[in-house]
């Protein structure tokens, strides 16, 4: 095969990919050199204009504006804090690299053969930072319309998987310090089941206060939602 023709395979296959892509996402991009910019890893063009993470950059500050707003439309008489708690589990890097899985952004990322994306960490931080990208390269190429959509229904539309990631137990202790209330204090109550099937049982004790026992496969489990009962049983927004 002459370098002509293997050049040529090179552009019907990345017209392929990016098609594939843009259909994914339902936006097609006017300029192609942004989406081409947002799937480049600086270890192949260290340029500014050239990698994603100027775009990167921008996509965090879409994001947060666009999940703000909608954050305000399902809680209309949530406070700041609790706002802000909702927001920081929807934009945080784990979950938001788990919306990039769901798009197979990873297939579609340039980047040097000798990063080596089998390491969970570094593919993970690669899928949350392409989809940062992707949206600050929609919002350059159409403005804010294409990137609310994607937002809504990947991000938004498992909203609800991310709030379930919450840390209750860290949550109740920083109500208990700001409502001048005694530390919880988490003691195993019931340890049943045979020994690879365990259920542990946590009471959870805040002064002479018990509240509900939280049950689950393993302790840290059983904590968070011995905690998370705390939070309700003492009416806390978290």
């Amino acid at each position: 095969m002459n370098i002509f023709v293997k050049f040529k395979q090179y552009l019907l296959d990345r017209t392929e990919s990016v098609s594939l892509l843009e259909k994914k996402i339902n936006y097609i991009f006017h300029n192609k050199d942004y989406l081409r910019q947002a799937f480049t890893h600086k270890s192949l063009d260290t340029t500014p204009r050239g990698n994603y993470e100027r775009l990167e950059f921008l996509g965090d500050a879409v994001l947060d504006i666009i999940v703000s707003r909608e954050l305000m439309r399902e809680f209309p008489e949530g406070d700041e804090g609790l706002l802000t708690q909702k927001r920081a589990a929807l934009v945080q890097k784990p979950f938001l690299a788990s919306i990039g899985y769901l798009l197979d952004l990873m297939d579609h990322l340039k980047i040097e053969k000798s990063v080596d994306l089998t390491i969970q960490k570094i593919s993970e931080k690669q899928s949350a930072n392409l989809l940062e990208s992707l949206i600050g390269s929609m919002y350059l190429d159409g403005g804010i319309e294409p990137c609310r959509r994607l937002i809504l229904d990947t991000v938004w539309a498992h909203k609800e998987e991310a709030w379930k990631a919450t840390n209750y137990k860290g949550k109740l202790i920083e109500y208990c310090h700001s409502t001048d209330l005694e530390s919880p204090v988490f003691m195993v109550k019931d340890i049943s089941g045979p020994e690879h099937e365990r259920t542990f049982e946590i009471s959870v004790k805040i002064g002479s206060k018990n509240f509900s026992s939280g049950m689950g496969t393993n302790k840290k489990t059983a904590e968070q939602t011995a905690a998370e009962l705390a939070l309700e049983e003492l009416g806390a927004t978290y």
